[in-house]
């Protein structure tokens, strides 16, 4: 008797990166893509309709946040199993995709081994990053640097970091306003609170050191 298949939904605003992943599930027996989208809101919608047993979700969509889109997901549908698939690779980002809701940390560097292998682990049950990512979550919890972090940048929260991250793109509030679905004015609201976490003086050193600090990102 054939196993039924785990149902993947792909969350990615990038359609290369959707299509790589549809076909590489296509070649998995035990795997297949029951939908696809490229922002947070109409995913959403698709999931609320049909939900399926894993969402593969990138934390960077041109609309919306992975991680709003992650945090109602765990609120609105919490059998659906959650899998991160991004760029990020600061410990940071995964302890706040994990403290969303997801069960699942995989970097698009790592191994197409190291994605099946989490798309199966968490639909066990189980809880998936790689092993250097836990061992820098560890030494957070455990090591010395669990005494004080010293990154301002980890005082933001989630909406202020994707806030953040977009002004060092060179995105304007009103870019930002309309991708986030939020007032301009709540942007600004954001943008003041930044400022002020990270004590600095001017709109003109908020976005200097948002982009320095997408490109310090970039670069690692």
């Amino acid at each position: 008797m054939a196993t039924e298949r785990i149902r993947v939904f792909l969350v990615d605003d990038h359609p290369l990166v959707r299509e790589w992943l549809t076909n590489l599930l296509r070649e998995q027996p035990d795997l297949e893509v029951c939908g696809q989208a490229a922002d947070a809101r109409s995913a959403l919608a698709a999931m609320r309709a049909a939900p399926p047993d894993v969402a593969v979700v990138d934390l960077s969509l041109t609309s919306g946040t992975g991680l709003a889109l992650i945090k109602d997901l765990h609120e609105q549908l919490p059998a659906i199993v959650i899998v991160v698939l991004t760029m990020h690779e600061e410990v940071s980002y995964a302890e706040r995709a994990f403290r969303a809701g997801a069960r699942g940390y995989v970097k698009k560097r790592d191994s197409t081994d190291q994605i099946l292998e989490a798309i199966r682990q968490t639909h066990q049950g189980k809880v998936y990053a790689s092993q250097d990512l836990l061992a820098a979550m560890t030494g957070r919890f455990f090591g010395r640097t669990a005494v004080k972090t010293t990154d301002p940048i980890e005082q933001l929260s989630d909406r202020e970091l994707e806030v953040f991250r977009r002004l060092g793109r060179g995105e304007g509030t009103r870019i930002i306003a309309d991708d986030l679905g939020l007032s301009i004015k709540t942007v600004q609201v954001y943008c003041v609170r930044i400022k002020e976490k990270l004590d600095l003086q001017s709109s003109h050193e908020l976005f200097r050191e948002a982009v320095r600090w997408v490109e310090k990102q970039a670069a690692k």
